[in-house]
C-alpha cells in the first residue's frame, strides 16, 4: 500500500496540511502556572481563533487541502474499544494532581462523545468538572488550590511538534518536556487506528528514552534533513533517527546535524532557521557564531559522523549538492530588528510552494528583506497566535508536498 504521507522537501508545493484550531485550552492558561504550561502569556482566544481561521483561509486560497488533528483522530478512535484504550492511556500519563480521581475522570471522559471527548482531554479537567470531594492523599490537602485534577494542552496548536513527516513514514516524537508528552498520544492513535493512514511506516517512536521534536527537523530535500540539537532535541535522539533513516535504505542518504544554542527563545532549530526556497533560508543572525555542524552519512555500510569545519551556509549547500546558498538574515543588519522580529517568531516561515511562503504581519522588517531576495510573502495577523512563541511552520504539519 502507498504511504499517505510523502514529505520530501520544506519548499515543494503543499497540498496537504494538519492544523489544531485553538480551543478552550488557552482558556484554561493561569498567570501563576504559565512556566509550567511553557507560556510567557495569554493569547486571547477569539482573536487567536480569528488569526488561525485566517492562516487555515490563506492555506486554503493557496491550493493547501487543511484538515484538522482532532477529527483526524476522532475518526481513528470512533470504535467503542478503541476509545476506551486512548482514555485508558490518558489517564495513566495524567500525573499526581488526578491521584485517587482516575476512576472519575475515566467515566467523565467515557460519557462524552467522541468529538467532546478528544476536546476535553486538551481543554483539561478542572477540579469543578467533577464536583467536591473529601480530601484523601496528603497531596490533596498540600495541593488543593491547585484548580486541575488534569492539565490543559496550551501548545497543541503547534502541530509541527508532536509528529512529524519524514519522506513517507512518520515520527512520533519523544517530548522534551512532561507537559507535551500527552499530545504524542494523538499521533499515536492517527497513525495505528485511522482507515486512512494506520499502515504509514512508523520511523520514530514516543517511546524512545531520548526526546527529539518536529521543529527540529528539517526536510531538506529528498536525500538530507538536517536536525537541530537543541533545548528540546537530545543528540542521541538525532543518531538514531539518522541511523535509522540512513542505513534502512528510506532514500535519506545525508543527515546534517546542527548544534545550537539551549535556550527558550532558540528552543528549536526552525525558531532560529527556515527554507524559504530551494537555495534560500531565513535565518537569525545571532546565532551564526555559536552553530557547529555534522554530517551523518552511510560508510562502507555503517553510520559515519564527520564534524564540519565550514561555515553553516557551506554545509548547509554542501548536503543540498549546490554552489551556494542564501542565508537571509532575520530583521537586516540591525541587531535590534534581528532580536524583537526573532522573538515574534520572524524566522519561522512556512513555504506553500518554492520562494513562497506564509509569515507573520508584525515582522515587517524581515518581510520586506524576504520580498528582496525574490520571495513571495503572504502575511498573516499574529498578535494573539505569537504569544505561544511559535510561527506558521510550528502551527503547521505538512502530510502532504508535490
Amino acid at each position: 500500500m502507498d504511504s499517505p504521507i510523502r514529505v520530501k522537501s520544506e519548499v515543494g508545493t503543499l497540498k496537504r496540511v494538519l492544523l489544531h484550531r485553538p480551543g478552550q485550552e488557552l482558556e484554561n492558561l493561569m498567570p501563576q502556572y504559565l512556566s509550567r504550561q511553557l507560556f510567557e502569556d495569554i493569547p486571547y482566544l477569539v482573536h487567536a481563533r480569528e488569526e488561525h481561521d485566517q492562516f487555515a483561509e490563506t492555506l486554503r486560497q493557496s491550493g493547501v487541502e487543511v484538515v484538522y488533528l482532532l477529527d483526524l483522530v476522532a475518526e481513528a478512535v470512533k470504535e467503542p474499544a478503541v476509545k476506551e484504550q486512548i482514555i485508558a492511556d490518558f489517564i495513566s500519563e495524567i500525573g499526581i494532581s488526578a491521584r485517587g480521581v482516575e476512576e472519575r475522570v475515566r467515566e467523565y471522559l467515557l460519557s462524552l462523545p467522541v468529538p467532546q471527548m478528544l476536546a476535553s482531554m486538551v481543554r483539561g479537567v478542572r477540579k469543578s468538572d467533577l464536583g467536591s470531594r473529601e480530601p484523601i492523599h496528603l497531596v490533596d490537602y498540600i495541593d488543593d488550590a491547585y484548580p486541575f485534577f488534569v492539565d490543559p494542552m496550551p501548545n497543541l496548536y503547534f502541530t509541527r511538534d508532536p509528529f512529524f513527516m519524514i519522506d513517507g513514514g512518520v515520527c512520533i516524537s519523544s517530548m522534551a518536556n512532561n507537559v507535551r508528552a500527552r499530545e504524542t498520544l494523538f499521533g499515536q492513535y492517527l497513525f495505528t487506528h485511522h482507515p486512512l493512514y494506520k499502515n504509514t511506516p512508523m520511523l520514530h517512536t514516543r517511546n524512545d528514552p531520548f526526546s527529539i521534536e518536529g521543529g527540529d527537523v528539517l526536510v531538506l530535500s529528498s536525500e538530507a534533513v538536517a536536525i537541530g540539537m537543541s533545548q528540546r532535541t537530545d543528540p542521541h535522539a538525532v543518531e538514531a533517527l539518522a541511523k535509522r533513516l540512513i542505513c534502512e535504505e528510506t532514500g535519506i542518504q545525508r543527515v546534517l546535524a546542527i548544534d545550537i544554542p539551549k535556550t527558550r527563545s532558540y528552543m528549536h532549530l526552525d525558531t532560529v532557521m527556515t527554507m524559504v526556497d530551494v537555495d534560500k533560508f531565513t535565518i537569525h543572525p545571532s546565532i551564526l557564531p555559536a552553530v557547529r555542524t555534522f554530517l551523518l552519512k552511510k560508510k562502507d555500510g555503517a553510520l559515519v559522523i564527520e564534524p564540519q569545519k565550514r561555515k553553516l551556509a557551506e554545509s548547509l549547500a554542501e548536503t543540498l549538492h549546490l554552489d551556494k546558498v542564501t542565508m537571509i538574515h532575520c530583521g537586516g543588519p540591525s541587531a535590534i530588528d534581528a532580536a524583537r522580529e526573532q522573538w515574534n517568531d520572524g524566522t519561522n516561515t512556512l513555504a506553500v510552494a518554492p520562494g513562497e511562503i506564509i509569515a507573520f504581519s508584525r515582522n515587517y522588517v524581515t518581510n520586506g528583506i524576504l520580498r528582496e531576495h525574490g520571495v513571495k510573502v503572504h502575511e498573516i495577523p499574529s498578535a494573539e497566535l505569537s504569544r505561544g512563541r511559535g510561527g506558521p511552520r510550528c502551527m503547521s504539519m505538512p502530510l502532504w508536498r508535490e
